[in-house]
């Protein structure tokens, strides 16, 4: 993290910078046995893809509000940084019908009907697959995100002092949510090749920041786990080994 740092696009940009081959996500979902690990510089790739989708395709731009519904997944993270990259302020569960766009896991789709704006359903099937059969009203995330460009330049400066995510009640502005990740990270001990294994949900500060932010601000990486709970002892502590955890969540 660099003290210039004052969005999660830009905390991306110096981890990048630093050393773009480390791993920054590594994604387990234990209903399904993906595994998926994504370096700093796939990661990044796929943030500026779909920031391209955003600001191109979706016509997104800073200030308008997008509905995530989705949980914690390496996908879900990568929607978080591309948002902030193209100043969208990310609402978490939030209400598609007072959203300017709506993305969507395929458990959630009849909910993301009600958002008048864009739409974008992913199916978060292992390797990004795609929907055996589109939704009727939804763009398929895998079917148009490959197609976009490697790299990605906003439109419009994005001010780090407005709104960028709303979770839990609150908003929180892009210099607010590095911040508040930093002191996490420090709180943790977590430092440059520190990795922090998360179960915890997106839906939540804790989730986001120990699942994404935090890893991210101090130059370390997530272990996130979905349906962690079908994990038992044995296999959670082999996990830990395999993976190199160095610290777990609260």
């Amino acid at each position: 993290m660099n003290a210039t740092d004052r969005t999660p696009a830009d905390l991306l940009g110096s981890a990048l910078d630093a050393d773009p081959s480390r791993p920054l996500v590594t994604f387990y979902d234990d209903a399904t046995g993906e595994r998926v690990e994504l370096s700093v510089a796939t990661f990044a790739n796929w943030v500026a893809k779909t920031a391209n989708l955003l600001q191109d395709d979706l016509a997104a731009a800073p200030g308008d509000r997008c509905a995530l519904l989705l949980p914690a997944h390496w996908q879900t993270a990568v929607w978080l940084v591309a948002c902030s990259s193209v100043g969208v302020l990310v609402d978490i569960g939030g209400d598609p019908a007072s959203a300017d766009l709506v993305v969507s896991g395929p458990d959630s789709l009849k909910e993301a009907r009600e958002c008048s704006g864009e739409r974008v359903a992913l199916s978060l099937q292992p390797l990004g697959g795609r929907f055996p059969q589109l939704p009727e009203g939804f763009a398929d995330y895998a079917v148009e995100v490959p197609s976009q460009g490697d790299r990605f330049a906003p439109y419009s400066p994005v001010d780090p002092y407005t709104p960028a995510l709303a979770v839990g009640g609150v908003e929180l502005t892009s210099a607010e949510v590095v911040e508040r990740a930093a002191a996490d990270a420090a709180g943790r001990g977590l430092g440059p090749g520190s990795r922090i294994l998360s179960g915890l949900s997106y839906g939540t500060w804790e989730g986001l920041s120990y699942g994404l932010y935090a890893p991210l601000a101090s130059g370390g990486s997530v272990v996130l786990c979905r349906h962690l709970d079908r994990l038992d002892e044995k296999g959670l502590a082999g996990r830990k080994e395999s993976e190199r955890v160095t610290a777990t969540t609260p």
